[in-house]
């Protein structure tokens, strides 16, 4: 048995000591520093992992990555935007475009407009200048406004693409431009070929990657500038239209030859064919407008990089969405017959 000493005088104080105070702020003390080291490890975690996550983005959908794929592709068309120019390169940039299209013509392009959109959108997506590709024309006289001319029309043709390209670099701030395309065949062959080794001389110094032509309907003289070109013409950029039955011998011959067809006024011109019943049915089978089905079609041909000039958003994003399913392997038309059927609703002779 336990005796309890009931006449014990010595009592227990519940008042608290001051070890027991720093006791309480020393643990209280530790509590949030491990609070703060866990937030800040979670911060550090979420941060790397937008990089990485914004590093690949970048990767995936850089110009240069989508050009090594050997996959067509979509432009930005910037032709007729004026003031507006920037803004909608901008938006296009940030929609998922990366190859923009313009020109040295004050008349129809504002290309120092390029220039900044190009520069606002990399520096709110992160890009680098190669991960964008941008594309430029020298413009003949006659396709000029005689107002406003960039550079001197009674000058040497020679020094006229000299001066257009120098302006062109300036417009869009950059040291390189990634293609360089003849706005429109000159009078002769001769005039065109002086022209074309002009071009060609920018090659030489690095200040420009390829060269195209534009405005090109006519067989025999695109393939007498082949033939002729020391530095082959690697685009070719036509309005795709009935009126010109489709370029059929000349995509075939740029299919032969790798030259990317680019075609403009690409959805304008065919607007009839995209209303109808049948080619509704078509795209909502694949889940796409009649539009992003148009753009489908001609990426599944293999040699087409079709522009578009849209100016809103809804349809920057459909059109790039229509583009990467394309890039990621995505099957369209399963066979020659059903791309046939596509072209006979346009009323092409010939894929």
């Amino acid at each position: 048995m336990v005796r309890i000493n009931t006449k014990s005088t010595r009592r227990y104080s519940t008042r608290p000591t001051a070890f027991s105070f720093q006791a309480h702020w020393i643990f209280l003390a530790m509590f949030a520093l491990f609070g703060t080291f866990c937030s800040t490890y979670v911060l550090l975690t979420r941060q790397e992992a937008r990089r990485v996550s914004s590093s690949l983005f970048v990767e995936g959908s850089s110009a240069s990555h989508i050009l090594s794929q050997e996959k067509s592709f979509l432009v930005y068309g910037t032709a007729w935007k004026k003031d507006d120019t920037a803004r909608y390169v901008m938006e296009a940039i940030t929609a998922g475009f990366r190859f923009i299209d313009t020109a040295c013509q004050p008349k129809h392009y504002n290309e120092a407009g390029v220039g900044n959109g190009w520069k606002a959108a990399a520096a709110e997506l992160g890009l680098e200048r190669q991960d964008l590709f941008l594309q430029t024309k020298y413009t003949p006289f006659p396709g000029q406004d005689p107002n406003n001319v960039p550079y001197d029309p009674k000058a040497p043709l020679e020094e006229q693409v000299q001066k257009s390209v120098a302006v062109s670099l300036h417009n869009l701030q950059t040291d390189y431009i990634d293609s360089l395309v003849l706005h429109s065949p000159m009078d002769t062959i001769e005039e065109t070929m002086v022209v074309w080794r002009a071009m060609e001389s920018f090659v030489d110094e690095g200040k420009v990657l390829r060269l195209g032509i534009s405005n090109c309907y006519d067989y025999v003289k695109f393939t007498s500038l082949y033939e002729q070109a020391r530095i082959k013409p690697s685009v070719l950029q036509n309005r795709f239209h009935e009126q010109s039955n489709w370029d059929t011998e000349l995509r075939k011959f740029a299919k032969q030859n790798k030259v990317w067809y680019q075609s403009f006024w690409t959805l304008t011109a065919n607007r009839n064919a995209l209303g109808t019943p049948a080619v509704k049915e078509l795209a909502e089978a694949k889940g796409l407008t009649p539009q992003t089905y148009m753009f489908a079609f001609l990426l599944s041909l293999g040699h087409f990089t079709p522009l578009s000039g849209t100016t809103s958003r809804v349809h920057m994003s459909e059109d790039v969405a229509v583009m990467e399913r394309y890039q990621a392997g995505e099957v369209f038309f399963e066979n020659e017959e059903e791309l046939r059927q596509m072209s006979q609703l346009l009323g092409m002779p010939d894929l």
